[in-house]
């Protein structure tokens, strides 16, 4: 197949590496990729929500696959005008429409379907500006901390858990009265906070069956001790101890068919991944959130634990034939340190020039590209916040981590920073 990859961070490069791997693959395009995916395919200077540019290519060069990486691209009705027109109705599309992609889109309807179809999760209302008087009543009724959910997509950082009543309603109405978080909190949805031990679970859908991947937990905060600000995730690890087979076994009953099933009576086509953000609650699970495509960095922690060719997995997918795929794994532990710009989640500075990258003598290390780009004179440049993920392998957690951060401490540029303590929870988990 020719398969047209959309995205540039680090979840598609790590797609990219995974796609070409598959003798399934005859030619990779991505679209517009970074500085790390031209390494296993060509990257095309088309942005990821300008659809007519994306059509004619698609046509132009025979595509038979199209990969919907980020959210943004669903949301916005890819798979729908794909679909709507003659000339590429054809073509596979991994990724929901936008009916399917609301889930994401919307923090209120998301909450709303789970409510509708009994899939368990923290209780909640959601506010508009024209409410904001009853939302801060039911805010000064709730347990502490609060959390605050901006309805529409905010690039992972409109949630906000508020350890007092007065910060939740400073920053409720920040969110509302002063678009916080711009036409994303134009709704916010107000919740009960979860607690337990959180981790995301990645289900491949075709509309009839599903496949559930390996789960990840992922880390928020920019700082060690998870302090600071959330940020589009530090790191992750895979697998995680507290998701064993009992547990694993309620969300599949619980969750994900119940979604499913939902998702078939509400009448969509859901053809993509889903990321189920779960608290483990004194082993039963609970819904956080849904995002309509796989995590990031949890891609580049569950990809390399994938060993069954992974383009049969995206074609079963978007050709209902999910039923035939055999999920196989390897039998290592992965874990992803994230090395963001300084200044990031705030305000920070591109064009700094990484230095050790050139350096492959550590086996077991993958680096994967998220925010890069290449300079003038062909250097591999900081282009984001989050600029790269490094992924370690291992029989163990321990050697995993051991492998990813002696990676992490061979990459240099300047005002580059990453948590010190990816995995140290789980490690401590463990020793209970």
């Amino acid at each position: 197949m020719n398969i047209l990859l959309i995205g540039s961070g680090g979840r598609e490069h790590t797609f990219a590496w995974k796609i070409a791997q598959s003798p399934l693959c005859e030619k990779l395009y991505i679209a517009p990729g970074n500085a790390g995916t031209q390494a296993f395919g060509e990257n095309i200077a088309i942005q990821v929500s300008d659809f007519a540019k994306m059509q004619d290519f698609c046509l132009t060069n025979r595509v038979d696959l199209v990969v919907v990486g980020p959210e943004e691209p669903l949301v916005k009705g890819l798979r729908d005008l794909f679909q709507a027109d003659d000339r590429t109705k054809h073509i596979g599309i991994v990724g929901p429409g936008k009916a399917g992609a609301e889930l994401e889109g919307s923090k209120d309807f998301s909450k709303k379907f789970m409510k509708k179809y009994g899939i368990p999760t923290a209780a909640y209302e959601t506010f508009t500006k024209e409410t904001v008087e009853e939302g801060v009543s039911y805010i000064r009724k709730q347990q502490l901390p609060v959390v605050l959910k901006a309805d529409g997509l905010a690039a992972g950082k409109g949630v906000l858990i508020c350890p007092s009543h007065e910060e939740a309603e400073s920053e409720f109405k920040s969110m509302l009265l002063e678009e916080k978080f711009g036409a994303a909190s134009h709704k916010v949805v107000v919740e009960a906070f979860l607690s337990g031990i959180e981790l995301s679970v990645f289900v491949a859908l075709d509309g009839s069956d599903y496949v559930i991947l390996p789960e990840a937990k992922d880390y928020k905060r920019i700082g060690d001790g998870d302090t600071g600000p959330n940020t589009g995730g530090m790191g992750a690890v895979s697998p995680v101890p507290f998701a064993d087979a009992a547990f694993m076994q309620k969300v599949s009953e619980r969750i994900v068919s119940p979604t499913l099933s939902g998702l078939k009576k509400e009448g969509i086509d859901y053809k993509g991944f889903i990321f189920i953000g779960l608290m483990n609650q004194d082993g039963d699970p609970f819904v956080i959130e849904y995002n309509v495509r796989m995590g990031d960095p949890e891609t580049q922690a569950v990809l390399p634990r994938i060993k069954s060719d992974f383009v049969a997995l995206l074609d079963g997918i978007a050709n209902s034939k999910l039923a035939a795929y055999s999920l196989e794994l390897e039998d290592y532990v992965t874990s992803t340190v994230v090395m963001v710009a300084g200044g990031y989640p705030g305000t920070y500075e591109k064009g700094r020039t990484i230095t050790g990258l050139e350096d492959k003598t550590l086996e077991g290390a993958l680096v994967f590209h998220a925010g890069t780009a290449l300079s003038d004179s062909g250097e591999v440049i900081s282009n984001g916040g989050r600029v790269l993920g490094i992924t370690g392998k291992g029989k163990h957690l321990n050697e995993a981590l051991d492998c990813a951060y002696r990676r992490v401490n061979q990459i240099h540029w300047e005002g580059v920073t990453f948590r010190r303590d990816i995995g140290q929870d789980i490690l401590k988990w463990g020793e209970k």
